[in-house]
């Protein structure tokens, strides 16, 4: 994974996009960046450490800065069903070929894109509508289990998550750091099995410095806007975006196995 000066700008804007896009609504940076990052810097295996280093970063800055709006018996809840799932993703990381990765990535994807839209739509036309008791639906647990199993695959397990959190936790700032202290725990955890399997290599390690000048703008921005923008308008934006993200890496396989 050889860096140039344009591969390095092209890495950047996809960080400064995304980590706008997540210091907004406080998900999506990883599953939003992974298709185009990995067509910059080639290798799946690389990529996810340090996008998720990024969402990491981001995290931490958000849960300094917003501790006191932290839902905790939300946020208990969704833990321990991802939790149960995120040894699961993390096996098949290792052990499945990149190929087949890369295969999963794309129609989880396209499939939690659409999905995406289709939920985001749904609930600002019911904004009315009171929560609904999803702690007593096992959909909403199995739909939990299933975003630890993304995030351990792929650290991008949000969009699953964001199904059960859209829906308890209705104002925006709370759904942001209480997802943020989800991301910044799981995260860790990844980062430390990460470590443990010698994947901090020092072209990922130099990749990860030279991007961080794009990620901390892009939480300066983030922030901002996260109070003055429509945060329906920006979810569509993020779920259409990972539907053609998904798409082209898609493309990319079918291209590759020519």
């Amino acid at each position: 994974m050889e860096l140039t000066l344009t591969l390095i700008l092209l890495f950047g804007l996809i960080v400064l996009v995304t980590q706008t896009l997540e210091g907004i609504t406080g998900f999506g940076s990883t599953v939003l960046a992974l298709p185009f990052a990995v067509m910059v810097l080639g290798d799946l295996n690389k990529t996810v450490p340090i996008l998720a280093t990024h969402s990491w970063i981001l995290a931490v800055y958000f849960v300094i800065v917003s501790w006191k709006h932290i839902v905790w018996k939300e946020f208990g809840f969704i833990a321990l069903h991802v939790l149960i799932g995120l040894p699961v993703g993390y096996y098949l990381f290792k052990n499945l070929d990149d190929w087949y990765l890369k295969i999963l990535l794309a129609w989880f994807m396209i499939g939690v894109g659409i999905n995406g839209i289709c939920v985001t739509r749904r609930s600002c036309r019911q904004t009315e509508t009171p929560a609904e008791p999803v702690k007593k639906r096992l959909l909403m647990r199995v739909i939990l289990f299933l975003g630890g199993v993304i995030h351990g695959a792929f650290a991008s397990g949000g969009p699953f998550i964001v199904l059960y959190a859209s829906r308890t936790l209705r104002d925006k700032t709370l759904f942001r750091v209480t997802l943020c202290l989800l991301w910044l725990c799981l995260n860790t955890i990844l980062m430390i099995g990460w470590t443990l399997d010698r994947r901090w290599t020092p072209d990922v390690c130099y990749a990860l410095v030279v991007s961080l000048p794009f990620l901390l703008l892009g939480i300066v921005i983030g922030d901002r806007l996260h109070h003055r923008a429509s945060e329906y308008v920006f979810r569509l934006i993020v779920f259409a975006l990972l539907v053609a993200g998904g798409c082209m890496v898609l493309y990319g396989v079918v291209q590759s196995a020519k």
